[in-house]
């Protein structure tokens, strides 16, 4: 990925959205805002790789006022991929309506963010809308189903999820996902977790290959996902791979362990949704790896990195309490901490993850604001890439 300036690069704060069947369909952005928001803006989507990198996802970015959007801004962002999220109060503005006209006109398409403010004119164009589920009420009656898809967000809960869902919303986006209610809602038994934990024990002492094999013939889903993951298009394979030995020698060990960890979030039933753990702690993990690697570390450290990330939402799947499966892990001492206490570099990685961090927490971590974004960038690819093939 291309390197910004590390000093004057903004902050973007990254939501991915879901809609109704679990699929992430767009990434929800905000940049940092401020009188200079259109030169932050250009450096942003001015970012060479920053479209490719999200495809075929497309970017809503999220605005408190359609001012910014000046034309050498609108230049680097293309109608098809980029949508724009625009605060209902900024309708009481003078020309804003018009303005939104105007880029609806464009091509671009447009939620209005809020309900709109009393005494506000609400332009023919503006039919899908977005709703902060955390602060606005719900509106009345069903979104027009013509239209659409209407955007709910901060989705905090499965209860929130439903009325949103209820309420004729398409689109979501939020903490929903961590919802006990929903996270690693194909709860397994208690010989299917232990089979889980035994082969996270022998992925993370690097165990024969064997022994592997072993615990995947044991395990007739996880086996289909990888022999389904190895024969997708990911891997372009010119004939079939019908065996955990050829799966083996095609992907080779780091690759296999590294798949195998992400597998574990793929355990729904055939008929079933996926699982948004997936992408999320395929992002965590590639987040973490990509920021080891800025430091020059070693690729052992890289790797364990990468677990880290993937290890961090287990206690959401398995429904079971962090300090029970890192027991069963005999995970280094930096990874255990990482994942129990949020301690070390490692932890502190982690931690910076789970939220939008400010440049105070950056800075305290030793990350500038361009390594936070190519950091981002590259977990989102990796992410996107892993949804679509597991």
């Amino acid at each position: 990925m291309a390197e910004p300036d590390p000093y004057s690069f903004p902050l973007v704060a990254i939501d991915p959205v879901a809609n109704g069947q679990s699929e992430w369909v767009a990434l929800c952005l905000r940049v940092e805002g401020g009188a200079d928001l259109p030169q932050r803006l250009q450096a942003v989507f001015g970012t060479p790789d920053l479209l490719a990198a999200i495809a075929p996802l497309d970017a809503l970015l999220m605005l408190d006022h359609p001012a910014a959007l000046s034309p050498p801004v609108l230049a680097l962002m293309p109608a098809n991929r980029i949508g724009f999220v625009i605060a209902a109060q900024a309708l009481l503005d003078e020309g804003v309506g018009r303005r939104l006209t105007e880029l609806h006109g464009l091509g671009y398409r447009l939620w209005l963010d809020g309900p709109p403010p009393s005494g506000a004119t609400l332009p023919p164009a503006l039919r899908t809308i977005a709703r902060d589920c955390a602060r606005d009420p719900m509106p009345a009656g069903r979104p027009a189903a013509l239209f659409g898809p209407h955007l709910a967000r901060r989705v905090d809960s499965a209860a929130s999820f439903s009325q949103s869902e209820m309420a004729g919303f398409d689109w979501f986006s939020g903490d929903y996902p961590y919802d006990p209610l929903l996270a690693g809602g194909d709860r397994p038994d208690g010989s299917s977790r232990r089979r889980i934990l035994t082969l996270l024990g022998l992925l993370s002492r690097d165990a024969d290959s064997r022994e592997l094999e072993q615990q995947l013939k044991q395990d007739p889903t996880l086996s289909y996902h990888l022999l389904k993951l190895v024969n997708s298009a990911a891997f372009a394979v010119s004939t079939q791979i019908t065996s955990f030995n050829q799966a083996i020698n095609l992907l080779g060990r780091r690759q296999l362990q590294r798949w195998l960890q992400l597998l574990l979030y793929a355990r729904q039933q055939a008929d079933g949704l996926p699982n948004l753990l997936l992408p999320l702690a395929a992002r965590r993990a590639a987040q973490l790896e990509a920021l080891c690697k800025a430091t020059g570390a070693e690729r052992d450290d890289c790797d364990l990195a990468f677990m880290a990330g993937v290890f961090s939402l287990l206690d959401r799947l398995l429904h079971m309490p962090m300090t029970e499966i890192v027991a069963d892990l005999n995970l280094p001492e930096h990874v255990s901490g990482a994942l129990l206490e949020r301690s070390g570099r490692l932890g502190a990685w982690l931690r910076l993850t789970e939220t939008h961090p400010s440049l105070e927490a950056l800075e305290a971590a030793g990350i500038d604001p361009a390594g936070w974004w190519s950091s981002q960038l590259n977990a989102y690819h990796w992410a996107i890439q892993v949804g679509r093939n597991v």
